[in-house]
């Protein structure tokens, strides 16, 4: 196994043990033939290069420049790694001042080696769970490693999870080929809004080392949330909502972090919003089963799935997540109706000029706040 970033056991978390244990647990995905798991690979590339240009069409966004980027079909232990990479990058300063706070003394490095080893294992058991369900995904903060390459400026990747998308699509029974272009599409707009607004990145980046930055919560309690997380799974703990219905990033968050995580809330629902907009305006024109795609695919989120896994959810906040789709959707379908594509585009000029959370409510208080000159 490839050390993900340097020794094994470093600190409170053994992040090669994650994904080790991920790696292991995860479930198989569904059973294709040497040439039909080639194939799959062979059309998701394909599809990401059309999606590009669609997008770009479309949201008239990065016309005048060229993705470098790279595009990933990975399995799923391929998005454990890439993933375990991207935590333990923006983690990183939390962990340590963590390990400061806990300091030294006879005993700490045993403890700090046992205690890595435990948060691995559990860290691991989440990641498991979440990759089998996540179809694509664009990595905005990915540090490259020797298997997976990132863009050669420091920039994002795209994933696509071949085996979850061939899983959904005969979950579905929709036509296998429109489903794979429909998916491209949705996360080649991430790769679009992030190459194409330079200031995104370093924007999201800022806030993010801004909201760890000011966690106040001592490493057992954090790493309590973990195990909380991960009890869920093997149902030592299925009531994961026992603790107000709240998520793991709201059980950490200072009075501080409240105003940043409601600033980062408003741009990741104005992302996934415009992204399933992208989606759906282009997706008649290049996906003829569009339509049957959308109906089944809504009908699933909606139906949702097991208690235990309901629960996880609410623990790990991609209840919220659903949120995001929806009410991001709404605010962009509103903003263009009344002032079109240019007019929504301003959102992307600066920070200042993307949606406040209560904006993604309220569409007409963005528009007349940017607008009104």
């Amino acid at each position: 196994m490839t050390s993900i970033g340097g020794a094994a056991a470093s600190g409170m978390v053994d992040w090669n043990l994650a994904v080790a244990t991920a790696t292991r647990l995860a479930r198989p995905g569904p059973e294709v033939s040497r040439d039909e798991a080639r194939a799959v690979v062979a059309e998701l590339r394909r599809h990401a290069a059309q999606a590009e240009r669609h997008v770009r069409g479309f949201t008239r966004l990065g016309t005048d420049a060229a993705h470098d980027t790279p595009v990933l079909v990975v399995d799923r232990p391929g998005w454990v790694r890439a993933n375990v990479a991207g935590f333990r990058e923006l983690l990183g300063p939390l962990l340590e001042k963590m390990q400061q706070r806990r300091g030294g003394g006879p005993g700490g490095a045993v403890l700090g080696t046992v205690g890595g080893k435990v948060t691995g294992v559990e860290l691991g058991m989440l990641l498991s769970f979440l990759s089998s369900r996540v179809l694509g995904q664009y990595e905005t903060f990915a540090p490259a490693t020797r298997e997976l390459p990132a863009a050669a400026n420091g920039g994002g990747r795209l994933l696509l999870v071949a085996p979850n998308i061939v899983h959904v699509e005969r979950e579905l029974d929709v036509e296998p080929h429109d489903f794979r272009l429909w998916v491209c599409l949705h996360e080649e707009t991430h790769r679009t809004q992030f190459t194409a607004v330079p200031w995104l990145r370093d924007h999201l980046e800022g806030e993010i080392q801004s909201f760890l930055a000011e966690t106040d919560v001592d490493a057992s309690t954090f790493l309590e949330r973990i195990r909380q997380a991960a009890q869920s799974l093997v149902g030592g703990s299925p009531e994961g909502e026992d603790e107000g219905g709240r998520s793991l990033v709201e059980l950490v968050q200072t009075p501080a972090q409240r105003e940043i995580l409601a600033r980062l809330t408003a741009v990741m629902s104005l992302l996934e919003g415009h992204a399933d907009f992208v989606m759906d305006g282009v997706g008649p024109d290049v996906v003829p089963s569009v339509s049957e795609i959308r109906e089944k695919f809504q009908q699933r989120r909606a139906r949702g799935a097991s208690r235990l896994d309901l629960a996880l959810r609410k623990l790990l906040g991609l209840d919220a997540k659903l949120r995001q789709y929806r009410d991001g959707e709404r605010f962009v379908r509103a903003v263009v109706d009344e002032a079109g594509m240019d007019g929504f585009n301003r959102v992307w000029t600066s920070p200042n000029t993307l949606p406040t959370k209560a904006e993604i409510a309220d569409p007409a208080g963005w528009l007349a706040r940017v607008h009104r000159s």
